[in-house]
């Protein structure tokens, strides 16, 4: 392969580390600023799902911002990925957490402006409607969660070091998760500009077994947003513990499940087809901003609290 393919696809890269480094203030951010988990397990974990999600089920979203505006040279792709990459990575040097999503949709319609090419309205509308949506039902089910958590375990009068070791495996398990589903709800923002004009050709290692280009593309990007966790998550995270979020590690745990829950309505492929097989109306799969999504979660948690 032209070594020249390489260097287009390094915007990417470094745009799949920066959403990574990002985006892991959602996954362990109050494990580990609660000192519930240390990071560099935090940070495998995330990795090894966060990549796990990309490759297995990635597809689905990336095919919707791929119908927003075709980018059919990798030229493009690269400058689109590129000016997303810096703008995160601006934003995450300042410490804040920011919208992967929004930033490749404004990318991706300032290039179509710039080439002449149409933007599909449709897909447009799709997304735009999810980011309103994707916050108000990560409040919901953050407030069910926490309403039924309150009701349960937190009146069972646990000894305060049970009651921790269950909140630590708690925050394991949902940060596993949400792991694999901002996985595969966010390659779509990392790769998903290259995948009309992807340079890498399909691989048949059996007869019945073929390694397509786009899944390449998804298993690069994703290797890319596991190491953005791993080498910057941290600096992220701290954030949590000490200045955007005041969140206890039961708490975390309800927010992190809620946020699990938003992401895999809108990524879930398989819970698309059931939906239409039943025929009932499907939910879009569109990458959203896991951000708006943890945040709309703090806030329904936050309401179940009160009295």
């Amino acid at each position: 392969m032209d070594i020249s393919i390489w260097f287009f696809i390094s915007s990417g890269l470094f745009l799949g580390w920066s959403s990574g480094a990002s985006n892991a203030v959602g996954l362990f951010g109050t494990a580990v600023s609660s000192k519930m988990i240390k990071f560099k397990v935090a940070a495998i974990i995330g990795g090894i799902f966060t990549l796990l999600g990309s490759v297995i089920s990635g597809a689905g979203t990336t095919n919707t911002l791929t119908n927003l505006g075709g980018i059919n040279a990798i030229a493009g792709s690269f400058t689109v990925a590129l000016s997303v990459g810096i703008s995160i990575t601006w934003m995450t040097k300042a410490q804040l957490p920011v919208s992967t999503s929004q930033a490749v949709v404004g990318a991706i319609i300032g290039w179509n402006i710039f080439t002449g090419s149409p933007t599909d309205f449709a897909s447009l509308t799709k997304i735009l409607m999810s980011w309103v949506a994707s916050p108000i039902v990560a409040g919901i089910f953050g407030y069910l969660i926490f309403k039924l958590i309150k009701n349960t375990v937190l009146k069972w009068k646990l000894h305060m070091l049970t009651l921790d070791n269950y909140t630590r495996i708690g925050l394991i398990i949902v940060g596993a998760l949400a792991s694999y589903s901002m996985g595969a709800n966010n390659i779509a923002n990392v790769m998903g500009m290259f995948a009309s004009a992807s340079p890498f050709v399909d691989i048949q290692l059996t007869e019945n077994f073929t390694i397509t280009g786009i899944e390449q593309l998804f298993f690069l990007g994703g290797t890319a947003i596991a190491f953005g966790i791993i080498t910057y998550g941290h600096n992220v995270m701290k954030t949590v513990g000490n200045d955007l979020y005041k969140i206890s590690p039961i708490t975390g745990f309800a927010v992190v499940f809620a946020e699990f829950f938003v992401l895999t309505l809108f990524t879930s492929q398989g819970l698309e087809r059931f939906l239409l097989e039943q025929g009932l109306p499907s939910i879009p799969l569109v990458p959203l901003s896991a951000t708006q999504s943890f945040i709309g979660a703090v806030i329904g948690v936050g309401l179940a609290k009160d009295p």
